[in-house]
């Protein structure tokens, strides 16, 4: 899947002065491995004070008691940048946001490969870390992603379908 960061033909600009740049930097979904540098770098702002970032990685157990979690794939809906654009616009316009990146993988993984990485730069530590934590739980709760498991056991599981 493409890279998103900004509307067809215009960068995103929420947040911020017009002359500030876009405040939204980097949204993908993407079926290759993810960098976190390139997400840091995303959101380098000489106004912020604060960066948080978040990377979540593939955890060798998820619920199942004794279950271990030999790997996952990941599947979006045709929507899902679409609206990892309208969770990110909303983070954006709620927080003190001077930049925003959030990319997010599909396909096979195994444990201990990079899921997501969100990051926020704001002009103060506890507005990074706020808007950050929205920014996770949102993208998971309302991104159309969903994660199918396998375990040791030959078991198999979808999680958020």
């Amino acid at each position: 899947m493409a890279s998103v960061s900004g509307a067809p033909g215009e960068p995103a600009s929420f947040g911020g002065a017009a002359d500030d740049g876009p405040v939204v930097r980097l949204l993908a979904i993407r079926d290759t491995p993810l960098s976190v540098d390139e997400v840091f770098a995303a959101v380098g702002d000489d106004a912020a004070g604060g960066t948080a970032l978040f990377v979540g990685t593939v955890r060798d157990h998820d619920g199942r008691p004794d279950a271990q979690v030999t790997g996952l794939s990941y599947s979006a809906h045709p929507t899902a940048e679409a609206e990892l654009r309208r969770v990110a616009e909303k983070v954006a316009a709620d927080f003190p946001v001077q930049a925003l990146a959030a990319v997010h993988r599909v396909g096979d993984l195994r444990v201990g490969d990079i899921a997501v990485v969100v990051a926020v730069a704001c002009p103060h530590r506890g507005e990074a870390f706020a808007a950050s934590r929205r920014l996770i739980d949102d993208l998971k709760r309302e991104v159309p992603i969903w994660k199918h498991q396998t375990f040791a056991d030959g078991e198999q599981d979808w999680v958020g379908a």
